[in-house]
């Protein structure tokens, strides 16, 4: 799996976590992933599912301690 662009928002509070990725998810290109950084707990949850809304795929979920880490693709 090639990794095309990181997002490191550890440290950042919510919901910026989720509004920072929401806003650079439209300008993948298909088939490109996005990795996702953040330590803010409710990210857990808001960047899966407004991702999934927003017709992208969610590859991977994972956590470190308190770091989130999440892989996005473009259809």
């Amino acid at each position: 799996m090639i990794i095309n662009y990181t997002l490191n928002l550890e440290g950042e509070a919510c919901p910026y976590p989720a509004i920072a990725t929401l806003e650079i998810l439209p300008q993948l290109k298909s088939g490109e992933i996005l990795e996702v950084l953040c330590d803010c707990p409710q990210s857990i949850n808001s960047i899966p599912k407004d991702a999934q809304n927003r017709g992208f795929n969610v590859l991977k979920i994972e956590q470190s301690g308190p770091t989130l880490r999440f892989l996005i693709q473009k259809p």
